[in-house]
């Protein structure tokens, strides 16, 4: 039986698409089912998916292979969009403030080129 979805998943351009065809394949595998998760629980664990606070309405998606981290950031679009930007591993403890920097960019950048409904 297929899972029903709550949410939909959209790449913004291509940003997500480039990450994710440099990742290895086992890194691939556990973001796809990931986003799957996205799209499917209604409530999903914040080791996976988690607001930044102090940001725009920027979320982290989470993913851990062995000892590397990864993240993607995204955002909503109405209540049930999930729009994916750019994603790196994560090397430190804190998030580098030029991947935020460039996620609330590609945020701004993506309503501003929404057409008005």
């Amino acid at each position: 039986m297929a899972a029903e979805f709550v949410r939909n998943v959209f790449y913004y351009r291509q940003y997500y698409l480039d990450f994710f065809a440099m990742l290895k394949p086992e890194v691939q595998r556990k973001f796809n089912w990931t986003l799957q998760l996205l799209a499917t629980v209604d409530r999903v664990p914040e080791k996976y998916f988690k607001h930044l606070t102090g940001s725009s309405g920027l979320y982290k998606i989470r993913v851990e292979v062995g000892t590397d981290i990864y993240r993607v950031f995204s955002f909503f679009d109405k209540s049930k969009l999930i729009i994916l930007v750019n994603g790196f591993q994560k090397k430190t403890p804190k998030t580098p403030k030029n991947e935020l920097a460039l996620a609330e960019q590609l945020k701004q950048q993506y309503f501003d080129e929404k057409p008005a409904r």
